[in-house]
């Protein structure tokens, strides 16, 4: 009797202190987490199956609504993520602690199918081998002045009479595929010192080389966005479905570029030419690690340049005061030098077209194209701003986000202004830890120079020569899901002849 007296009483004791909280917290407004919805047992994955077709903008959603602009998510398959758009914990990620965060198994097998162990695809020693190469390549001028008289035939040669052909025809072009197409025949010149001839639709294997690297691009990325990651292996092993044609594609690129490898073997090298010659005067390197290195640098070279320049193009079209002010600043350099429409422009006189590169530089910032970094924590750590991440977690850069941020771009961080990067008239350097499109760190991007160079040489001979009409412009482009943030749709263009004396 005096045992159930006191469970009596314990029972009834725990029930009033229950319902006397729960009435005393019920005429209160629930607190709610900042980010996603948190789900029991499943996590974040309903709301990431909701989402998944806009995941830059609703992660990029979340994070503007986080205090520190970083929060951890988890879901089964996945384990937790910890996602940020924060300059320091970029820096403290690719920089302060860059070496507790690999690539790591959060990425490389992704995407090693496709890339192998090239540069982009390796951490470590390998990757310290390559990076070393490299680094010591591109800062020659011998390849500075390959890649820049390689650009200014392609855009003599081809890119500027497509246009001219287009203007008297009032045919609507893809202004992307014709980039991509421009930029893959550029970078193969770089490569290999082959001449895919894609631009002018008369390539044969290098034709059907370009897409399948798309292919293998594109399906390579899915794998990141699979609900359940397992059901890559599954259809892996059963060779089914996107894993079939992902096999398919990439036999397609790799024979390709062994041929091209091969043909070579024997010969002599001749270091002052493309990367390729460059990398196998060292005879240590097998036809594998040269395979991996040049499609790493196709990838790098064909899509960043044509992502970020469609959408510069496609800002610019929405903007007609940036177009004039690029038009002017254009006629004070040909002025200045001496220079006509139509002559395509020096590495000297490129540097000084500092509103162009504002310009390029603000697309960056919207529309990077690499648009986030993935990474993984080997050892517990403590991030700048007071975030546990654990050992193994996914750790991911949201590089799209960042440039949307008002505690680092300011109130108007959505707008297309390319002054905020003018200062006295010159193009200041920004924080890479803030305007990372280039990363940073240790792995900041060799081609960086390079690239600016090429996209401003395409800009300018373009701009000064045509008019663009963008067909649907008041719509914004939807995003593919791949490696690079490339337009969904393309972009469509009608293009007409610039009058000479509007800039005379």
């Amino acid at each position: 009797m005096e045992l159930f007296s006191i469970q009596t009483f314990l029972f009834f004791f725990v029930l009033s202190m229950y319902l006397y909280f729960r009435f005393k917290t019920s005429t209160k407004k629930p607190i709610k987490k900042p980010g996603p919805k948190i789900y029991p047992l499943v996590g974040i994955l309903p709301e990431f199956l909701k989402n998944r077709h806009r995941s830059l903008d609703w992660c990029t959603k979340n994070l503007r609504d986080c205090p520190k602009n970083s929060d951890v998510y988890w879901r089964p398959g996945k384990g937790y993520t910890f996602m940020t758009a924060n300059p320091s914990d970029l820096e403290h990620v690719l920089k302060t602690n860059f070496g507790n965060y690999p690539k790591g198994n959060h990425f490389t097998p992704i995407l090693n199918d496709f890339l192998g162990h090239g540069i982009f695809n390796s951490d470590g020693e390998l990757w310290k081998l390559q990076r070393k190469t490299a680094s010591h390549e591109f800062n020659t001028k011998s390849l500075r002045n390959f890649v820049m008289e390689n650009v200014t035939i392609e855009i003599n040669t081809r890119l500027l009479p497509i246009l001219t052909q287009a203007s008297k025809t009032q045919q609507v072009l893809d202004l992307q595929d014709i980039l991509e197409c421009f930029a893959f025949d550029n970078i193969c010149k770089l490569a290999f010192n082959i001449d895919p001839s894609c631009l002018n639709v008369d390539g044969t294997g290098a034709f059907e080389f370009m897409r399948a690297f798309e292919e293998a691009t594109k399906i390579s990325s899915y794998r990141f966005m699979h609900a359940f990651p397992f059901m890559v292996k599954v259809k892996k092993f059963l060779h089914i479905g996107s894993e079939r044609r992902l096999k398919e594609s990439i036999k397609i690129v790799h024979e390709f570029a062994d041929n091209i490898i091969r043909s070579r073997m024997g010969h002599k090298v001749d270091k002052e030419k493309d990367l390729l010659s460059r990398f196998m005067s060292n005879e240590e390197n097998s036809l594998e690690f040269l395979r991996d290195i040049v499609i790493s640098f196709i990838l790098a070279g064909r899509d960043t340049t044509s992502s970020s320049l469609s959408w510069f193009f496609w800002l610019v079209s929405l903007h007609p005061n940036v177009e004039q002010n690029i038009l002017k600043e254009l006629e004070t350099i040909r002025v200045h030098y001496g220079k006509k429409i139509g002559e395509t422009y020096s590495y000297d006189e490129l540097h000084d077209m500092h509103y162009l590169h504002a310009a390029i530089s603000e697309a960056l910032r919207l529309y990077p194209p690499v648009p986030a970094i993935k990474k993984t924590c080997l050892n517990d750590d403590i991030m700048p701003d007071g975030t546990f991440v654990g050992k193994g977690w996914e750790v991911t850069i949201n590089l799209y986000g960042m440039g949307r941020m008002d505690n680092i771009w300011g109130k108007n961080c959505f707008e297309f202004l390319p002054e905020r990067w003018i200062e006295n008239g010159v193009c200041k350097q920004e924080s890479p830890f803030r305007f990372p499109a280039f990363q940073a760190g240790p792995r900041i991007c060799l081609g960086k120079d390079m690239a600016y160079n090429q996209m401003k040489s395409i800009a300018a001979s373009v701009m000064e020569s045509f008019e663009m009409e963008v067909e649907s412009k008041d719509k914004v482009p939807e995003f593919v899901l791949a490696l690079t943030l490339r337009m969904k749709n393309g972009l469509p263009v009608r293009v007409r002849k610039r009058c000479v004396d509007e800039n005379n």
